[in-house]
């Protein structure tokens, strides 16, 4: 019997769409068709590359009157917010215009003797497989540059939101990218780990959690094949004495609460100097207590519900132990909260690091505040922790900002801002949110090897 991938829309708990997976054989044959469209696409110029994939930008963005309800249905995001097509379009756009100088050979000697240069060559076919919190903009991250280095890419996308796949899929080939060089596929993790052992990919870009990703490192053991690992993350954001106050609020409560907390870097863990901690957190429990939980339809509505019901019962199972452990929650249970997907936004004090709620990620509208003395107990609670994506540090003094961010175990570093992905700059993380980079030079870097050319010439 056929595997049927099912997405239960958080509206209602209704099945919105569903798609059958690829067999082995059908997957394999899918497989086999991009490596045979990769040389060919490879071969064409760069620039016809880059127009052809900013034309499947462009068509993408056309869809967007579609794309933003049914991005509502699929995982639960207020049609309010228009969906995700500035930071798509951004994105790609960017890699786009560094194109040329990411890729150009780098010229070592052209003399009388000898020609010496590195080149970057595509890896082949690149899987990516994309999560459902920022369907569109976490995959344009690695599609965009991908393609244009001269890759086929095949692109698995979450059950969450089974639909993003093929609308990509189907605007770039409306733009002559072709079919068998950018391929939306639907696959079991059975079949994916198959595929990734039998060495079908030059390179695997997952973006999801830290279990996903070792089962990814697992099924790559012994293949050599390249993988960039964007796994889970406990952002932290550090808030001193001299920091803009009503910025850094408004700020941090955004960063951990928009999106009903589902951000790769989202803030989930705020530490406030002493003199600030009191007026920070009744600002905080002001803003919150002002959201509007509902359908994601509705244009009223602030927050919507989570992606599904399983992760609201995790977030529901951090609070209540960090309550039971003594923790404070700031916010009444809202009407709208109907004990599955919609969940009451909130708010924690007198949390410490032995709750899960300040530890283990929770990716729901929850934060914990916590007070401190000075810098030095600061950075070691923000580095108190498994994972290292993003850090958010809020004062006047850039260079002391930049002193403390050096000693945080991190992949970025912001100083008065939280929560954006900057496409000059490399998207990494360290410990347990994975290894490698995307957007910026890097990410070329990572989607390309290099070539070395020794030649020398005929005397």
């Amino acid at each position: 019997m056929t595997k049927m991938l099912k997405c239960i829309s958080p509206i209602d708990g209704s099945v919105f769409a569903e798609r059958a997976v690829l067999s082995s054989e059908q997957a394999r044959s899918a497989v086999a068709k991009a490596k045979a469209a990769q040389t060919e696409w490879a071969n064409r110029p760069l620039q016809e590359r880059i127009d052809l994939v900013l034309a499947g930008v462009a068509a993408v963005g056309a869809m967007n009157d579609e794309i933003v309800p049914e991005l509502a249905h699929q995982m639960g995001r207020p049609v309010r917010y228009g969906g995700e097509f500035g930071g798509f379009e951004e994105r790609a756009t960017y890699m786009a215009k560094i194109a040329d100088e990411a890729l150009a050979d780098i010229e070592i000697a052209d003399d009388a003797s000898f020609k010496k240069l590195i080149a970057r060559e595509p890896h082949g076919v690149v899987l990516v497989v994309a999560p459902w919190n920022y369907p569109y903009m976490t995959a344009i991250n690695t599609v965009a540059p991908a393609l244009i280095a001269g890759n086929s890419v095949m692109l698995k996308h979450a059950t969450q939101t089974l639909l993003v796949g093929e609308r990509m899929a189907k605007a770039f080939h409306s733009a002559g990218v072709p079919e068998d060089v950018f391929q939306n596929v639907f696959l079991d993790h059975e079949t994916t780990s198959e595929l990734i052992a039998e060495r079908s990919f030059g390179f695997v870009n997952f973006t999801g959690s830290v279990g996903g990703g070792k089962a990814m490192e697992q099924a790559a053991a012994g293949t050599f094949t390249g993988l960039g690992l964007e796994l889970g993350g406990k952002d932290p954001g550090y808030v001193m004495e001299d920091a803009d106050l009503d910025a850094a609020v408004d700020t941090l409560i955004d960063g951990a609460m928009f999106n009903a907390g589902q951000c790769c870097c989202g803030i989930e863990r705020i530490y406030v100097v002493e003199s600030l901690y009191d007026a920070f957190v009744e600002k905080a429990v002001a803003i919150v207590k002002n959201y509007k939980l509902g359908n994601p339809l509705n244009e009223a509505t602030t927050i919507g519900p989570m992606a599904h019901k399983r992760f609201a019962d995790e977030v529901r199972a951090q609070i209540k132990e960090a309550v039971d452990a003594g923790a404070v929650a700031h916010i009444e249970t809202f009407a709208e909260d109907d004990g599955g997907a919609y969940l009451t936004p909130q708010i924690l004090t007198n949390v410490n690091h032995d709750m899960r709620v300040m530890r283990d990620e929770s990716f729901g509208p929850v934060v914990g505040i916590m007070k401190v003395k000075d810098d030095e107990e600061a950075i070691a609670l923000m580095n108190d922790s498994d994972y290292g994506l993003t850090a958010s540090l809020w004062t006047a003094d850039v260079d002391r900002g930049m002193k403390i961010g050096r000693r945080i175990e991190t992949g970025t570093v912001f100083m008065n801002r939280c929560d954006y992905l900057d496409p000059a700059l490399c998207w990494t993380g360290c410990k347990d949110t994975g290894r490698g980079g995307g957007l910026s030079v890097i990410g070329y870097h990572n989607l390309t090897r290099p070539k070395s050319y020794h030649l020398k010439k005929a005397n």
